[in-house]
Order: structure tokens, then C-alpha cells, then sequence
């Protein structure tokens, strides 16, 4: 009984915790303007399904995807049996389920594979990651904090695999030898050929048991608390992410309602304006840009596919879209922390523009959309680069001389270039 009540308390703790600080996510989040992308929902739908679940854009990196998937799998299937669990740990059962007989004989067997294929998955990132370390992991944003968030996470799903297995290898033995409360249930593949190195004292079997039992729900708990901290938090947040991602042709750009009236007036005089809200061209801070580049900054996996295939870095340029998703994030997260501390309209001098991201950087991209292809989760790093320029440049009036010299020419001649359109067709005479 004492058990089950420290249970029942950790599995409200555990989930209130959780709760909490998703809460504080969707509050940050909503700090952003609104954004309507409910249209389409079949095809929103079927983009998740594709993208999410089927995890199709990651395929063109081969052996990535394959481990990927693995983990992917194995992370949703083995902790289906996260049920059985927390029923066993509330109401002081053994294995609930085991009266499905063969069906879950065959889910057990299934688990284990998993498990054995996710701890040497892990073991591979592990090894791509710190060992043969890949080009892409690396960055002026991968270092402290994010350089190790990837490995703690790699080193709790090996544990938890370990602590997994080692539990059923401890339970086959004490149902082997027919110990009380241990009825025989189950296929172990993979942890039976761990029995061998376990004691054959009933009393260690069954310590080993359950301290790998608590072990593992324990970890499953603080892993879960662990998420909102996180890159891992695209386990979750790739879902809506997804299914909110922008349809509308690449490089296709938004247009400010009251800018778009405008023009329509001048091009025709009939035309009456629908009354809308003044609004600010592009965004300095975080709180300028709409929710769904605010969403696209937490679910942002780091794995720096858009960094990879960036022209800009590539060229040894400044810029990093995976920098800008990282520095969005950050930024929000301080102006949440002091909403927190101060309430909503406090003002701590500070902006995304400057002071996270560089004008350097804003300028280097030349909008080809590669990093936005290249994304397995469909985040947007263009979106922000262009909501920033346009304050810059619409807000400001501060550009690098060479896009001023061509806003002018556009302006003056109609074309980047300083020709006037009388001398366009110049080049043509004596030929």
C-alpha cells in the first residue's frame, strides 16, 4: 500500500509539474499575433501525417532516418506499456495485461526488440554525435547547453532501455523460479539472454526488479519534465507544428492588410478600405511575430539540416537559419521568465533584433528557401529573417548601401538598376 501511494503521488506530481510549464510554452507562445491557418484541414492533416508521423522529409539522409525511426518507434510502442505500469503501480497488480495470453506475449517480445533497437540507436547517435562528430552538430549556437542537451537525452533512453530490459530479465527469472506475485507472462527475446548474469537469490531478483521498475517509470517522469527544456520538445510540438505549417508557395511573402488597401485605392479610386488596425512593418521582438513562427521556434530539433544546406553558411557567411530558431527561442523564453517576475508590460530594453540576432546575419540570407526544405518538421527560419528586414527597412530606414541603392533605382526607375527606362534599350543601337 505504501507503494502504491507513493506512486499515485509522483504520477500527480510528475503530471501537474508537466502541465505547468506547458502552460508557461502556450502562454509565450500566444505573446505573438494571431495567425489564421485553419484553412485546409484535409490537407493540413495529411502534411502531418506525412511529415509527423511518416517522418518523410528526413528519408533523403538514409541512415539517419533509419535510426530516427527506430527511436521514433520505439519511443511511442514501448511506452504503450507506460499503461500497464501505471495500473500495476496504482492498484499493486503484476502485469494486468497478461491475460491477453499470446497477443501479449508477442507485445512483450515486440517491446523488447524495440528497446534492444533504440539502445543501439541511441549508441550510434552517441557515437556520430562526440566520436566521428558530424559537421552539421557543430556551430557557434551548439555550445554548452545545447551541445549537451542531445547527449543527456541519448545516455536517459539508454538507461531506460537498460533498466527495461534488465526488469524483465529479473521477472523471467523470478517467474522461472516461482516466486510469489510473478505469474508467468510474457516472451523475453532479447532479456532472456540476460538472466544468466542475474543472482539466484530470490530477495536480490527481486530488489533488481523493482528498482529497475521504479527506475524506469521514475526516469519516464522526469524525461516528460525534462521535455519543456528541451530541443525533445518536437516529440510533441512536431505534431501541431506540422499540421499549422504554411501551404502557400515557398517564397510566396505576406502583405500587411492596411499596405495592400493602400495600393488598391491608389489604383482604384472606387475602392473603400474595410477599416483596419495600424499596424508595425516587420518585427523587432518576439512579440511581433505571429504564433506560429513562435511555435516553429520550440519545436525546432536543432539538427541543423537548414544550417547544412545553407548557401550563406555554407559560404562562410554569417548566418545560420538554425541560429535564428535557437535565438527566437531563447528570447522568448527570457521574456517569459520576465513576465514571470515582473507581469505582462514590463520592458527590459531588450530585442530579438540586435541583441540576439545581427543585422549581419538578416542580410546574408538570400531568401532561396533551402533551409525551409530542408527542415523535417516544416519550421520556417525565412518567415523571421524577412519579418526582421522589413523593420529594418520599412520601420528604420537602416539598410546596407547596396540594398538602399537598389530600392532607390526601383523606385526612381523601376528596375534595381540606375539606368532610366529611356536608356533600357541603349545596349540594342549599333548592333
Amino acid at each position: 500500500m505504501v507503494s502504491q501511494i507513493i506512486f499515485v503521488i509522483l504520477a500527480l506530481a510528475g503530471t501537474a509539474l508537466f502541465a505547468y510549464n506547458a502552460r508557461k510554452v502556450i502562454r509565450n507562445i500566444k505573446l505573438g499575433r494571431p495567425v489564421n491557418r485553419t484553412d485546409k484541414p484535409q490537407e493540413r492533416l495529411m502534411t502531418m501525417l506525412k511529415v509527423a508521423f511518416g517522418q518523410t522529409k528526413m528519408a533523403v539522409r538514409p541512415i539517419p532516418f533509419f535510426l530516427h525511426l527506430v527511436v521514433y518507434l520505439g519511443f511511442v510502442i514501448i511506452n504503450l506499456e507506460v499503461l500497464e505500469i501505471v495500473i500495476d503501480g496504482a492498484f499493486g497488480t503484476h502485469r494486468v495485461f497478461a491475460g491477453l495470453g499470446g497477443f501479449y506475449n508477442f507485445l512483450i517480445g515486440s517491446f523488447e526488440l524495440l528497446a534492444a533497437g533504440v539502445w543501439l540507436a541511441c549508441a550510434i547517435f552517441l557515437i556520430r554525435r562526440n566520436i566521428v562528430k558530424i559537421k552539421r552538430f557543430s556551430g557557434v549556437e551548439m555550445k554548452s547547453w545545447p551541445k549537451s542537451d542531445a547527449n543527456y537525452i541519448l545516455i536517459t533512453e539508454i538507461l531506460l532501455m537498460t533498466a527495461f530490459l534488465t526488469m524483465n530479465a529479473a521477472d523471467a527469472k523470478l517467474q522461472a523460479l516461482g516466486a510469489t506475485h510473478y505469474i508467468a507472462a510474457g516472451a523475453f527475446p532479447v532479456s532472456g539472454l540476460l538472466v544468466g548474469l542475474l543472482p539466484n537469490n530470490l530477495d536480490s531478483l527481486i530488489f533488481i526488479e523493482r528498482f529497475c521498475w521504479w527506475f524506469h517509470i521514475v526516469g519516464i517522469f522526469a524525461f516528460l519534465n525534462y521535455l519543456p527544456y528541451s530541443k525533445h520538445f518536437h516529440i510533441m510540438l512536431a505534431f501541431p507544428n506540422t499540421y499549422f505549417s504554411n501551404l502557400k508557395p515557398k517564397g510566396q511573402f505576406t502583405n500587411m492588410d492596411s499596405v495592400t488597401n493602400e495600393v488598391k485605392a491608389m489604383l482604384d479610386p472606387s475602392f473603400v478600405p474595410a477599416e483596419t488596425a495600424p499596424g508595425k512593418f516587420g518585427a523587432k521582438d518576439v512579440q511581433d511575430l505571429n504564433r506560429i513562427n513562435l511555435l516553429n521556434a520550440y519545436t525546432c530539433t536543432e539538427c541543423g539540416r537548414c544550417t547544412s544546406v545553407c548557401p550563406a553558411n555554407i559560404t562562410g557567411k554569417l548566418l545560420s537559419p538554425r541560429k535564428i530558431m535557437m535565438d527566437t527561442r531563447d528570447r522568448l523564453e527570457e521574456v517569459g521568465r520576465n513576465i514571470d517576475k515582473h507581469g505582462l508590460e514590463h520592458q527590459d530594453g531588450k530585442s530579438l533584433l540586435d541583441d540576439y540576432i545581427t543585422r549581419e546575419e538578416i542580410w546574408a540570407c538570400t531568401s532561396c528557401n533551402a533551409c525551409v526544405e530542408a527542415c523535417p518538421v516544416n519550421i520556417d527560419p525565412l518567415e523571421i529573417i524577412m519579418d526582421l528586414r522589413r523593420f529594418a527597412v520599412m520601420e528604420e530606414s537602416v539598410a546596407p548601401a547596396s540594398i538602399n541603392a537598389m530600392l532607390g533605382n526601383v523606385e526612381n526607375n523601376g528596375a534595381p538598376w540606375k539606368y532610366s527606362p529611356a536608356d533600357r534599350f541603349n545596349w540594342s543601337e549599333g548592333n
